[in-house]
Parts: structure tokens; sequence; C-alpha cells
């Protein structure tokens, strides 16, 4: 087969050798059942005209979804993939991404299912950095079973399953991938489809694990969740809630100011060494912080402390303000490149070696099957 470079080089996979794919032919031929003004809907337009530029064959490419709303998405893909149990997608797709090298995974969950049942597979996932790519839907809503609260609801939040008002204090889910070491960590939101298929191109091009949440309205059941960042539902000129992070950059957001930047910014407090959120004055900075001292974004910086700081920025209750982009993005050994390279070294030892992995196969109790 005669190789072609791959547009992503972080990926793995077959390169296709026939003509330019398109849209439709990562379109299955599913109906496609969600509740009309669904989020979902967004993200699987942006994910099936993604998926051609990876320039991937189509059965080099696996979804694995768990279960909820967000969970449909395998049926809708012409792609291979399963809808496997509660919470598990993560552990079932290591195992693929770990078995098959040629394979590009990606793993479809939600608020619920990742965080709730399946919030220890998410976070081992990202602390051993397996190569596989996970979309975590978030509507801050359990929307499947018809409206209970979430993990990532807030507190007080009125449902069917609390009536007097949620007790729990919500996951902030980025805040929880860097406390697990991810390697790759972003947000985006189903509402701007530019920014979404830049931060899948990232999160694609990424040797390791890629956790992107998606800001995702439910219009059934917890409708306008997001509209204090959504410019087009809030009918406002701009984006006053989102907090862009752009790599090398300064933290700047809000209505324009003076020199047409925005009005706020982040800066680090000298004191305590937390961040914060200042007025901006474009001139000398008399009347807030002058835009030469806001922080810079690093999203490649080692050590993910500003990254976890700036994940604290959003708002825990009602959204009013959150910061949207790659957190951080740094390169680590990828578990499943590791197990490979063990198991070859292993197998192709002498002596001591091989021995110990045949004694280690053929220990206790065997049997021969004939």
């Amino acid at each position: 087969m005669t190789q072609i470079e791959l547009p992503f080089p972080g990926l793995r996979g077959v390169p296709t050798e026939e003509a330019p794919q398109n849209r439709k032919e990562y379109t299955s031929d599913q109906e496609v059942r969600w509740c009309p003004g669904c989020g979902d809907y967004a993200v699987l337009a942006a994910v099936q005209g993604f998926l051609p530029d990876l320039g991937l064959k189509r059965e080099n490419i696996v979804f694995v979804s768990g279960i909820g709303c967000s969970s449909r998405f395998p049926y809708y893909l012409d792609t291979y993939g399963m809808h496997s149990i509660h919470g598990r997608a993560p552990a079932i797709a290591t195992g693929l991404a770990t078995a098959r090298e040629d394979l590009s995974v990606w793993v479809v969950t939600g608020d619920g299912d990742a965080l709730s049942i399946g919030g220890n597979h998410l976070i081992h996932a990202l602390r051993r950095n397996v190569n596989l790519k996970i979309l975590l839907f978030n509507n801050r809503i359990y929307g499947l079973t018809k409206g209970q609260y979430s993990p990532t609801s807030e507190r007080g939040k009125v449902t069917k399953s609390t009536p007097m008002g949620s007790l729990d204090n919500p996951f902030n889910p980025i805040s929880l991938a860097l406390g697990a070491e991810g390697t790759f960590v972003a947000r985006t939101i189903d509402s701007d489809r530019k920014h979404l298929t830049s931060v899948l191109s990232a999160a694609a091009a990424h040797r390791g694990t890629a956790l992107v949440e998606i800001y995702q309205n439910c219009p059934i059941f917890n409708d306008g969740a997001f509209d204090a960042i959504n410019k087009k539902a809030s009918g406002t000129t701009d984006d006053g809630g989102v907090v862009p992070l752009v790599h090398g950059e300064p933290v700047r957001f809000g209505a324009p100011g003076e020199d047409g930047l925005g009005s706020r910014g982040v800066v680090r407090d000298p004191a305590s060494g937390a961040l914060r959120v200042v007025e901006v004055d474009g001139a000398d900075g008399a009347d807030g912080a002058a835009s030469d001292g806001l922080l810079v974004h690093d999203a490649h910086a080692e050590d993910p402390t500003t990254a976890f700081a700036l994940s604290r920025l959003t708002d825990a209750g009602v959204l009013h303000r959150a910061p949207i982009g790659i957190f951080r993005q740094v390169e680590h050994p990828t578990y499943d490149d590791l197990a490979r390279e063990q198991v070859a070294t292993a197998s192709a030892g002498t002596g001591d070696r091989r021995a110990a992995l045949g004694g280690l196969l053929t220990s206790g109790d065997t049997w021969t099957v004939v």
C-alpha cells in the first residue's frame, strides 16, 4: 500500500487512497432521533463534516458511546461504532486503542454518563493518557431519563428528582480532567460551529487522551442553560460571558474597549497568587489593569496549575461566564504505545526474559484445548 501523509500527525490508522471524502460518506442511513432543537444536532453535523479531514478509511474510525441522549451518536455515523454500557465507554475504548494501533478511537458521552456512574473510568483514562478522544456533552441535566439533576447541575436545581432543589455541589469537568493530569483538555459550545471544529481538529491531532467538554443545550429539560455565553440566544452584540483562551495571547474578554479589545481581563493577584477578573484600562491602568499586565495563556505549560485556576473562573451556579478553548495541550507518552512496546520487547526477548513471559502465561492451573 502506498503510504500518504496524514493531515494529523497524532493519528494512527490506514490512510485512504480514495478520492477526497465528504460529509455524506460519514452519514448513516439511520433516522436521527433527538428532540427538535437539541444541541446534539449541531455537534453531529460538525463531526460528520470534520471526519473526512482526518484522511483515514472509515473502517479505521470507531465511536464508542455509553448511555444517554448523546450515546445515539454511533448510529448516525457511517463508521464502526459501539453503543456500550452505562459509564463504561472509556474502558471499552481503552481496550480498542491498546489492541488496535490502526484505529482512531472516539468516545461520546454525557455529563451523567461520564461523571456519575462512569467517573472512575473517565479519570483513569485521563491519567493513563490512552490515545483516544473523549467528547463530553454537558447539558447539565439528565435528558434521556426525562429531567433529573446531573453531576453538573447547579446547587439548588429544581428537577423531578430534586423538587426542593439539589443539595450537591456540581462537578467542573475541566477542573476534574486537569486534576487527573489530562494532556489535552478543552471546552467548546454547540452554537459555535467554527470554534467546535477547530477544537476537534486540535484534539484529533493530539497523541494521547483528549477531553473536549461541549456545552450543549437541552431545549426540553434545561433550555437556556448557556444563553449567557451564547450571543445569538442572549440577543447581545458581544460574547460577554465567553472568556476565550488562545495560546500565547492575553486572556481578555467582554465588550470592546477603547483599543478595540475586550474590556475585561484576567490577572494574577500578587498577594494570593489567585486569578481574578478586572476591568482593563487601555492606557496606563489607572482605572484597572494595564493590558500588558494581563495573564498570557500558555496551553503548553507542563505544570497544569494555571490551567486549573482558569477552569475555576467558570460559574458553579447559574452560568454567566466560562472560559472557552484549549486549557492544556502537552505531550506525554501514551499508555497504549507503552503497552505495545512492552509486549513487543518481551515477545522478542530471549533467555530469562522470554522464559519469564512464558512462565507468567502458563502459571497456575492451565489447560490445553484441542
